[in-house]
């Protein structure tokens, strides 16, 4: 007897099973060196073009907007002033890190405040402060101070300033704890006592004008023993620079008399002041002196 079913069926039959798919056949691992097969991870290139190129992207950038813009911006002489910091700051930074570069370029802006400072007291007209890397920061003056004493305060304003900066640099250090904001101290008083030396165009020639122009020798003895003894493209700028200084004022110490001739009182003001501030910042760079580790 034939089984019930749909008419027009087929005969029942057994269902197969579906092929299943082959695996895909991966390539066979080639020999490595040290004769194993394995896969070599992929590797980063880099070179020398690439390192150059990633340097030089922000720098192309920053000039293009100079070229773009810089004839509107540079009519703002606190723009000239905070793009010559921002430049500094990065040439900084390459040598010490970010924060340290802004804590230094910070410290040579109250240090140049203080001429500014004193310029304006007297009526000398002055510029902002201009910062140029690895050389510190200029100000332009349309004239000189009256008189050897006024050359000498407006020189002596600027390790006034940048002394009372350092040392608030200090007491942050030690509050903290920070041997970072006491390292920059460190260097502030430093690069005030360096400025005391006196040969021009550094403060400290400025600043013994008022005393005797024997002096500027001192200072150019000085500065070519440190030249001796640390070999120093800054100090060679420095040498060549003072010496011509020298000459230029020795030749035209006859002319300009009057300049330096000042008040035996107004000479004990400046050497008292100057010896005074050289002694003091000695004795604090050799107080904030801290190995670095930051």
């Amino acid at each position: 007897m034939d089984r019930p079913g749909i008419v027009g069926s087929e005969p029942d039959r057994e269902l197969e099973p579906l092929d299943a798919p082959e695996p895909a056949t991966l390539p066979e691992p080639q020999p490595s060196a040290d004769g194993h097969r394995g896969y070599e991870p992929v590797q980063p290139r880099w070179g020398v073009g690439d390192f150059f190129r990633k340097l030089a992207a922000p720098f192309i950038g920053l000039g293009y907007l100079i070229l773009k813009f810089g004839g509107l911006l540079l009519k703002f002489k606190v723009f000239t002033t905070g793009l010559s910091m921002l430049v500094s700051i990065a040439a900084y930074t390459w040598l010490w890190g970010l924060p340290f570069a802004v804590g230094f370029v910070v410290l040579i802006f109250v240090h140049e405040l203080g001429h500014v400072i004193e310029l304006r007291r007297q009526g000398v007209p002055a510029s902002a402060p201009l910062f140029i890397p690895f050389l510190g920061a200029v100000i332009g003056m349309k004239q000189l101070p009256d008189d050897a004493w006024k050359e000498a305060r407006v020189a002596l304003a600027g390790p006034i300033l940048g002394s009372v900066g350092a040392v608030g640099f200090w007491a942050a250090g030690e509050a903290t704890g920070s041997e970072l904001l006491v390292g920059l101290a460190f260097f502030g008083f430093f690069l005030n006592l360096f400025n005391l030396i006196p040969i021009v165009p550094l403060d400290g020639g400025r600043a013994v004008g008022a005393l005797h122009p024997a002096v500027w020798l001192l200072g150019l003895l000085i500065m070519v023993a440190l030249l001796v003894v640390s070999p120093n493209p800054i100090l060679i700028l420095i040498v060549i620079v003072g010496a011509l200084e020298l000459w230029r004022r020795w030749r035209e110490r006859a002319e300009k008399a009057d300049y330096y001739r000042l008040p035996v009182q107004q000479r004990v003001a400046v050497a008292i002041v100057y010896l005074g501030l050289i002694v003091a910042l000695a004795l604090a760079v050799s107080a904030t002196y801290v190995e670095r580790t930051f």
